[in-house]
């Protein structure tokens, strides 16, 4: 059984992870580098928000470390990367906002899986 402290405190331990990316689309090689560079960030569990940028949830932050320095790696050579934590918590109180003709809807935050 859960008790109400372990849920306030685990609110303050899972992880959000943010991944917020500038890459160079000039050239055909560039492209194909960004392209794989997204596909990476795909292959590692994070769904795109917008164009450039990604979203994934982790456990915790010791897990969020571990994925950030995966998205480290195959981050390309003249590509530049921010990587963003956020508490479960502060995640809660993010608001999005869309226009009126915006074709995209309103994503539901994903649900919360923890396996023991």
């Amino acid at each position: 059984m859960t008790t109400p402290e372990f849920s306030q405190l685990s609110r303050y331990r899972i992880m959000w992870i943010w991944a917020l990316f500038d890459l160079p689309v000039l050239t055909r090689t560039e492209r194909k580098n960004a392209t794989r560079f997204r596909n990476d960030l795909l292959d590692l569990g994070f769904q795109m928000v917008q164009y450039s940028v990604y979203l994934r949830h982790a456990y915790s932050k010791e897990k969020a470390d571990t994925i950030a320095a995966k998205v480290g790696d195959c981050v390309p050579e003249t590509g530049h990367v921010q990587i963003l934590f956020f508490t479960d918590r502060q995640y809660q109180l993010s608001q999005s906002f869309h226009g009126k003709q915006a074709s995209r809807p309103v994503q539901k935050k994903p649900d919360q899986l923890t396996l023991f």
